[in-house]
């Protein structure tokens, strides 16, 4: 099976030389682009001469990949520029061997496209190319558009990319703690167990006289669909002010058939003011989050905005 080069291309409210130095600068580069912790430029005799490069990412547990490039930039007659490169690593710890690919900067106004395509050789033979196809190059394509946002907000909103990735940690750290309370509260007291205790609190409450099962029952699986809603909708504000209203009323129907809650160690009160205060971050922390769904990933959705690249020649 033929790979299918990994595309990107976003448009960047800037101007080109400042576009050209966040990208073409190691210590500005390595700050925004997830796919490498360190960039050093090479000594090189000439000016003219391509720029050798090295680079390195850490993959945790103390392992790094490095490996070396090959980068040659240029100006085109119609105003765009180019940067093309080759890179590739010997290390056997690393999925790529060798590729190429090259970053096209195109003025559009206010704003500046910037577009790239590269493509790899994996190690491994077959094993590698099927690793490489449903899973690596996935996750590397949304690194690369990932990255490509995280610049843009670090140009066009002043927010450095190190910001980006702490209040990105933030605020997922705490879509995932509300998805688990949400689904916990719904299965395990609810569907589960519900002479735990919530089948009590709701006969109490005198809401659904004869049918406080069955209620239970829905109010359970509505609180899991509730859970699976906030990953699929964090990004919205009106989740997280519906979920705060719809934590208060559950809190007070509880409170209201059986006031004596208050006096437990864990009581409504607490985990209504937890899962509020989880909601509160997180749509704190979501503002101004690096998107790659904001990148072009084909050159046919690249066209539709404007004219894509036919190609360059490495």
């Amino acid at each position: 099976m033929r790979r299918k080069p990994i595309y990107v291309k976003l448009e960047i409210r800037t101007d080109m030389d400042t576009l050209w130095a966040y990208t073409q600068t190691p210590e500005l580069h390595e700050q925004w682009d997830l796919r490498f912790s360190r960039i050093t430029y090479l000594p090189r005799e000439q000016e003219e001469q391509p720029q050798r490069f090295r680079y390195e990412t850490r993959i945790g547990f103390g392992l790094a990949i490095a490996g070396t490039g090959l980068t040659k930039a240029r100006r085109l007659e119609d105003g765009r520029r180019m940067s093309t490169l080759l890179f590739g690593s010997d290390q056997a710890l690393s999925l790529i061997c060798k590729g190429r690919g090259y970053w096209i900067y195109t003025p559009l106004g206010e704003k500046i496209s910037f577009e790239t395509q590269y493509d790899y050789e994996t190690r491994l033979g077959r094993l590698g190319r099927w690793f490489d196809r449903t899973v690596f190059r996935p996750l590397f394509g949304w690194a690369t558009a990932w990255s490509f946002d995280a610049l843009r907000i670090w140009l066009e909103r002043g927010i450095p990319p190190a910001a980006s990735i702490g209040r990105a940690a933030i605020h997922y750290a705490s879509v995932l703690l509300l998805t688990l309370l949400w689904c916990w509260q719904g299965l395990v007291p609810k569907l589960l167990y519900p002479e735990a205790g919530e089948l009590a609190l709701l006969q109490a409450s005198g809401l659904f006289p004869g049918w406080e099962r069955p209620a239970l029952t829905l109010l359970g699986f509505a609180e899991i669909g509730i859970g699976l809603m906030t990953t699929a909708c964090h990004r919205k504000t009106w989740m997280w002010r519906g979920q705060a209203v719809l934590v208060l009323l559950l809190a007070c129907a509880a409170l209201a058939g059986s006031p004596e809650l208050l006096k437990a160690p864990f009581n409504p009160v607490t985990l209504s003011t937890a899962m509020i205060g989880l909601g509160i971050i997180a749509s704190v922390s979501g503002r101004d989050l690096p998107q790659a769904s904001r990148c072009a990933r084909t050159p046919t959705q690249a066209a539709k905005g404007g004219k894509a690249h036919d190609g360059v020649d490495l």
